[in-house]
């Protein structure tokens, strides 16, 4: 069984299409969470690692808060439920296997009930498949009619769950490649998010831009965005201390080059 250990929780990482990896656990770390912060939905959660990274962080808060998860991969679904019932917030922690479309949150049917929707979702809309069928649908945006049945899923399915389903002051935070930066915050504003906090990432100081992770508030909810930028390597391989200082709280430090 392979599982990666984190420094307050395991996850076993066979089941899921998209296994541990540095978008999720950035997305995870970076996401801002608050004291008054109640119910976090995470959406195509894979193994429940941003999920449960949040809940770490929620449950030093507050004994008084729920995480819903959603995934349409059912092998998914059923490695993340296992992983939230081994950890110490097992109580907090719920995965369902569902489709965006049909979920609402549980007892409270179409009521806008999320103080934070968070989602590591499938973008590579056009690049090369992967050998996987369920490698594909959980990395690749879907097409509602291209008839194979599968859901569509993207930044924009997000966005609109979102509009409705959020508690005033609630936020969004999404991890995608650079270069939908701009589609992704044009979306944001038509649906009446703007961003709150953009990230950029590299792997490198000496490379372009590779991944954005932005945190959305509702129009009129906040200020002008904080931009920052990231490198998670240096030059010669090792972790920088900007990465380490993101997820040091989460991460053993064997895990890190230095």
């Amino acid at each position: 069984m392979s599982v990666f250990h984190f420094q307050r929780f395991d996850v076993r990482n066979d089941l899921s299409a998209m296994k541990v990896n540095t978008d999720g656990v950035l997305l995870g770390a970076v996401t801002d969470v608050f004291p008054e912060d109640r119910s976090v939905l995470d959406i195509g959660t894979g193994t429940g690692t941003i999920a449960l990274m949040l809940a770490q962080r929620l449950g030093d808060l507050s004994d008084n808060f729920l995480v819903h998860a959603i995934d349409i991969d059912e092998p998914s679904a059923a490695e993340a439920s296992a992983n939230f019932v081994d950890s110490p917030w097992n109580s907090s922690l719920r995965a369902f296997r569902m489709g965006l479309k049909e979920f609402s949150m549980p007892d409270s049917p179409g009521e806008a009930a999320y103080d934070l929707v968070v989602s590591n979702p499938p973008y590579f809309d056009s690049s090369l498949k992967a050998p996987s069928e369920r490698r594909n649908n959980a990395r690749h945006v879907g097409d509602p009619e291209d008839g194979t049945g599968v859901e569509a899923l993207s930044y924009r399915e997000v966005l609109e769950y979102s509009m409705s389903h959020l508690r005033p002051g609630g936020r969004v935070a999404v991890v995608l490649p650079s270069d939908q930066e701009k589609a992704l915050l044009r979306h944001a504003r038509m649906r009446g998010f703007v961003p709150w906090k953009i990230l950029r990432v590299k792997s490198v100081p000496r490379k372009a831009v590779s991944r954005i992770i932005v945190q959305f508030r509702r129009k009129g909810e906040c200020p002008e965005a904080v931009e920052e930028e990231i490198s998670i390597m240096d030059e010669k391989g090792r972790h920088t201390l900007q990465y380490i200082s993101l997820v040091k709280d989460y991460l053993l430090s064997s895990t890190f080059s230095r």
